[in-house]
């Protein structure tokens, strides 16, 4: 038994299971010697972003801004309707060429996904183009947010990670941009935060039972809202006070409860927790902001001070258990790195803010190693039991 095919590549994790299932195949006599090496030689040990894919990658980052430094240099010398030309001419190579190289075996995939991200890029150059074109103030949020949904559509058009990060980053600013544009206060940047995490890890539990590829960089994206949301609210500056209702607002807030009701009803297992979680995160963040309007004056940090303290260390603590054992149930060591960075940083502000100011000298530090140790030790157990539970239920 032999195959005709090229060899697929695979990480040396997933390559070393494969072999330890093959030896245990064989054991229970379901394979021979031959059939065990004949899959093995289907697939080569493979980094899924090499030194490789970086330096395309860099490579054509570079490209990119060489271009379009080209065309800034000679910027005043060219019509408005040259300007645009070029700049459009410029996206529809790049977006012509990524599909391109991605059909062709022989060109690296790291190849055409750095031609995808700059054809995403390029696109963004287009819109602002056109709007200098047109005489449209270029600090305009909804330029972002065409941007935004011209790179969702080419990466759905064509199934490319590259675009929809471009995509998911650019909408994500839009929005942003328009809801804190009406209103500065924290409550509406906590809440416009919360609202984007809610609806992005809703998209990843959708995706994942009819696009899975995508699934990984909504649930990414909605783990790290979530925990910027909470983040924020649990600053002692993070208040109510100048908050006002938009339209943006309100359409994302219902937004965020049509997609986590979709999600629940639709995805399958444990997918479906997901959303309850991002909501659960997201009521605790605002509660927090609110909070703070209760005051305590100058008379020093009393017991609803501690109170308040006291909810979000353990909000953000389970929160950051709770994606850091989706990161072990998904097998993504992404979302566990950004759990435990984010448990680091968090832990360090709070230490800071309350500690630094009742605790002097090098008493300090003492405490706050022993917060860390603790907390790393309860994470690390509270992530592995709810891991184990999680997996045993799906």
């Amino acid at each position: 038994m032999s195959t005709t095919l090229d060899p697929r590549p695979v990480t040396p994790a997933r390559l070393a299971w494969l072999r330890t299932q093959l030896d245990s195949w064989e054991t229970d006599g379901l394979l021979d010697d031959a059939q065990a090496a004949a899959i093995l030689d289907s697939y080569h040990p493979s980094r899924r972003f090499g030194l490789t894919g970086l330096l395309f990658s860099i490579g054509a980052i570079f490209l990119g801004f060489g271009l379009i430094w080209l065309v800034a240099v000679n910027y005043e010398h060219l019509s408005p309707s040259v300007r645009f030309g070029i700049v459009a001419g410029l996206w529809l190579a790049l977006l012509v060429g990524g599909e391109a190289l991605h059909v062709r075996r022989s060109v690296p995939a790291a190849a055409s996904g750095a031609i995808r991200l700059l054809a995403a890029f390029a696109f963004g150059a287009v819109v602002f183009q056109a709007a200098q074109s047109l005489q449209v103030p270029a600090y305009e949020p909804a330029l972002v947010g065409l941007w935004g949904l011209g790179a969702l559509a080419h990466a759905y058009a064509v199934g490319a990670i590259m675009p929809l990060a471009v995509g998911i980053a650019a909408s994500l600013g839009w929005y942003l941009w328009v809801v804190l544009w009406d209103s500065t206060s924290s409550l509406s940047g906590v809440l416009s935060l919360a609202v984007a995490a809610v609806v992005a890890t809703s998209l990843a539990a959708l995706h994942e039972r009819w696009l899975p590829r995508f699934a990984d960089a909504w649930r990414e994206v909605g783990a790290l809202l979530a925990l910027a949301a909470m983040f924020w609210a649990a600053l002692p500056f993070a208040g109510p006070g100048g908050f006002a209702w938009s339209f943006w607002l309100v359409a994302g807030l219902a937004l965020a409860a049509g997609s986590a009701v979709a999600a629940v009803l639709l995805s399958r297992g444990t997918t479906r927790l997901e959303p309850l979680v991002a909501v659960g995160a997201g009521v605790v963040s605002v509660a927090l902001v609110l909070w703070e309007a209760v005051g305590t004056g100058d008379g020093g940090a009393t017991f609803a001070d501690w109170a308040q303290v006291s909810l979000a260390v353990a909000g953000y603590a389970v929160l950051a258990v709770a994606v850091a054992a989706l990161g072990t149930l998904r097998d993504s060591w992404r979302l566990t790195a950004l759990s435990t960075g984010a448990l680091v940083v968090f832990t360090t502000v709070q230490s800071f803010a309350v500690f630094a100011q009742i605790i002097q000298g090098a008493w300090l530090f003492v405490v706050l190693g022993l917060v860390f140790v603790t907390t790393g030790y309860v994470f690390d157990r509270a992530r592995r039991r709810l891991a184990r539970n999680l997996t045993e239920v799906s």
